[in-house]
């Protein structure tokens, strides 16, 4: 899978966040991928950053012909809610174990990208 990179920077031209996207190779949904990893410094949130990041990986998957994309992130994650308010839906909660406790994993999914990318 060949994964897509986007950091964002301050004006000193120091990284304030990146985005990380691509196909999984569990994802065996045809013209879909996978926003793996989103990141913004806790003091550069809130700025429209994470958006600028979300627009920019999702013109990429547009190119590549995506059009279902998926996030997958544990329910205690406030993240969720910075999906849900770009237009994610939930799909489905997983149980998984990580170091001996069990989470639930929330897998979200975008059916149609569009009104991201406005």
């Amino acid at each position: 899978m060949e994964n897509y990179v986007y950091v964002a920077e301050n004006d000193e031209g120091k990284i304030v966040g990146f985005i990380c996207g691509g196909k999984r190779e569990t994802n065996q949904v045809e013209d879909s991928g996978d926003l793996t990893v989103i990141y913004i410094l806790e003091n550069s949130q809130r700025m429209g950053i994470g958006k600028k990041l979300i627009k920019e990986l999702f013109f990429k998957f547009e190119e590549l012909g995506f059009k279902t994309i998926f996030v997958e992130v544990l329910e205690d994650n406030k993240s969720r809610y910075f999906y849900e308010a770009f237009g994610a839906e939930l799909l489905k909660t997983e149980k998984i174990k990580i170091a001996g406790a069990e989470l639930n994993l929330l897998v979200y999914e975008w059916k149609n990208i569009s009104p991201v990318l406005l």
